[in-house]
């Protein structure tokens, strides 16, 4: 699903054998960084790299378009260029000559975000259904969950503990689970009971509160492969999942990747910065220390 374009006109620039970076600039979501510079070539060599974290946060998964570069004197007819943003700081270049000298330019964008379709809700009513192979009802905010003993004490301490003779519930036919929605509880479930829903980023925060909650371990490491592997979520958020649930090969991809200092000023500047561990606090400086 695409949205509305998000239009945007720069500054006029001076651009030489001697320029670089042109103008860095945010505009509905999108940091654009435009460099440009008259090659040894005699070609204007352009390049326009672009930050996008906060529209894939809202869904966003591409952005296309289009970009026109244009000459203040003339030197050269307005150029433009058709783009596809798929993935974050994707670097659009384009060579415009030969046979130009200094001259000021500027250039516009018209982009249209394009949203990933919103997944299907699961009916978790029909998930949890009583068959041959449940033997106890699970209830949350007074709706039923038929589920097998064996199945959930195999994949959570938390369920093991539950449905032993221990204790009271493990000797009811309804055992309520308290202080949880039914909507948590069953996504939670959902994503290692048989026949799983897939996590996706809109649900995996919550997942994994309730992983950690009721000790389900291997939902973790679900959501850890989604992570490293199929995830848009910013790397600084992603970088504080990875130390507050303990996903270690998560958390060591997100600090190899703070690999500039423009990445290491995000960080600190992020919300999420705070809550970080003091252990994952100190790899992140010592692979900043090494940039500099």
């Amino acid at each position: 699903m695409a949205c509305g374009a998000i239009e945007y006109k720069s500054g006029e620039r001076h651009v030489s054998a001697y320029t670089d970076v042109l103008e860095t600039k945010t505009n509905g979501g999108i940091t654009c960084v435009w460099s440009g510079k008259v090659n040894d070539s005699w070609r204007f060599d352009f390049k326009w790299k672009f930050d996008w974290d906060e529209l894939k946060n809202q869904g966003v998964d591409e952005i296309t378009g289009y970009i026109t570069v244009y000459s203040v004197n003339t030197n050269f007819n307005a150029e433009m260029i058709a783009i596809k943003i798929t993935e974050d700081n994707q670097v659009i270049s384009q060579l415009i000559g030969p046979d130009y000298t200094p001259d000021t330019c500027y250039y516009a964008y018209s982009l249209v975000p394009h949203y990933a379709p919103a997944p299907e809700k699961p009916d978790y009513d029909n998930l949890f259904l009583p068959s041959d192979k449940n033997d106890t009802i699970l209830v949350a905010e007074g709706k039923k969950l038929h589920v097998s003993k064996a199945f959930l004490s195999y994949h959570s301490d938390f369920f093991s503990g539950l449905f032993s003779s221990n204790f009271k519930e493990g000797q009811m036919d309804e055992i309520p689970i308290e202080d949880v929605s039914y909507e948590d509880f069953a996504l939670l479930l959902s994503n290692f009971y048989p026949n799983p829903v897939f996590p996706n980023d809109s649900t995996v925060e919550k997942i994994l509160e309730m992983a950690s909650r009721f000790m389900v371990s291997s939902v973790i490491n679900i959501i850890e492969y989604h992570l490293l592997n199929n995830s848009k979520i910013n790397s600084e958020k992603m970088l504080w999942m990875a130390d507050e649930y303990i996903m270690p090969n998560l958390l060591e991809k997100c600090i190899r990747s703070l690999n500039t200092v423009e990445k290491a000023k995000k960080l600190d500047q992020s919300p999420e910065y705070k809550k970080l561990s003091d252990s994952a606090k100190a790899k992140a400086l010592d692979r900043i220390m090494k940039l500099i």
